[in-house]
């Protein structure tokens, strides 16, 4: 993984109407920053006057020249790029935090199985990878925060898929490095679509992320709580 170039600092004004636009003050000028997330940032926290890290935009028409990645806290940072943080697990996958997974040296990312697309998938075990986010300032985070039909239809895939001979793994990746646990709604409609799966022997994990020499990377192992 290629470490990104320096950050720019600005101050985070505002999410416009569209959810993938922000309006961050950089240098005295407000200007326009691509939000790399598929639901708004303000379900989750208020960056509202905050120092954010910037980076530049990797589309050379992109319609803006930043694209939002990182907010300062404490002594690291918490991710704002939730599209890094699929590269972050395929990066750090051979790591002993997934070692329940058994042999992992042929990876394959967006792997299309009939209508199905895992964010990663595991040849050597058949193992469908279901990457997904959580954002908490608190040691403890709740998941999910926000309903996402999308997840239920995946999980509603992965249950057939499991029928048909393949395994599969959820990982819950914090977007802060100090969060400890996480702990699965149980009155959500995720936990209703959830529990076939791990009936069907769909593993659990969950891990914390943090910024290192300006990527994301997996920081260690948390807890995950049912």
């Amino acid at each position: 993984m290629i470490p990104l170039e320096k950050p720019t600092e600005g101050i985070f004004i505002e999410e416009r109407k569209n959810r993938f636009i922000c309006e961050v003050m950089v240098e005295d000028e407000a200007i326009e920053c691509y939000v790399p997330s598929s639901c708004r940032l303000d379900n989750f926290i208020d960056l509202h006057g905050k120092r954010v890290l910037l980076l530049p935009t990797e589309a050379p028409n992109a319609r803006t020249r930043f694209s939002l990645f990182a907010l300062p806290f404490k002594r690291n940072h918490i991710l704002l790029n939730i599209g890094m943080v699929n590269r972050a697990v395929e990066h750090d996958i051979k790591r002993r935090c997934f070692s329940s997974l058994g042999k992992r040296s042929e990876i394959y990312r967006e792997h299309k199985i009939g209508s199905y697309k895992s964010d990663l998938y595991i040849a050597n075990t058949r193992t469908l990878l279901e990457v997904k986010s959580v954002l908490s300032l608190g040691k403890d985070a709740v998941f999910p925060s926000v309903f996402s039909q999308r997840t239920l239809d995946q999980l509603k895939e992965i249950s057939s898929l499991m029928d048909s001979g393949y395994n599969s793994a959820l990982v819950i990746a914090s977007l802060s490095p100090y969060v400890e646990q996480i702990q699965i709604d149980h009155a959500s409609l995720f936990y209703e679509a959830l529990n076939p799966c791990i009936d069907k022997g769909m593993q659990l994990l969950a891990v914390s992320l943090y910024i290192y020499q300006g990527v994301a990377r997996i920081k260690k192992k948390i807890k995950i709580a049912l």
